[in-house]
């Protein structure tokens, strides 16, 4: 949200887990699991975006600050390592760092620049979700293209970014 691993397809990561599970009362028999994760780690670049105008205006940013960025590309560069996220966004002259761990209370920067609390979950392999004081926030990763979405009551906003 240091040095970036760049990667130009998703990466899948195989994790194993063993399972027992009783049979019969006192015998066990293993069971294997695989799960995939995908990595969102790479560099993505900001392709378009929905609704930037109105929604800027409902969670409270100034117009003068909405007008400059309404039609800055911005660049995103992820790192993650397991559970890890160190994310930076850069839009013009403004970055903006979060690192978090996933299930667990971070702070985190909203757009206007204030500092609050959340805790950021994982939704099956590819969905970053957080309420970040009243605005939802849902980042879904497929392929090469990351879609982040943020609802602020019955606005929302998309912002589509590729992978470069």
């Amino acid at each position: 949200m240091p040095s970036f691993g760049l990667l130009k397809k998703p990466l899948f990561l195989k994790v194993k887990n063993h399972l027992t599970k009783d049979v019969n009362p006192g015998q066990q028999t293993k069971l294997s699991e695989s799960l995939s994760i995908m990595s969102f780690t790479g560099k993505y670049e900001l392709q378009y975006q929905e609704n930037f105008e109105p929604f800027m205006k409902a969670v409270g940013l100034p117009d003068e600050q909405i007008q400059k960025g309404k039609d800055l590309k911005s660049i995103s560069e992820i790192v993650q390592d397991g559970k890890k996220f160190n994310i930076t966004v850069t839009t013009g002259t403004k970055v903006i760092r979060q690192e978090f761990t996933i299930g667990e209370e971070c702070e985190v920067e909203t757009l206007s620049g204030e500092k609050i609390k959340t805790v950021v979950q994982m939704e099956g392999n590819n969905k970053l979700i957080a309420n970040l004081k009243g605005v939802s926030s849902v980042t879904e990763l497929n392929g090469d293209t990351i879609t982040l979405t943020l609802k602020a009551g019955d606005i929302t906003l998309k912002r589509v970014s590729k992978r470069i």
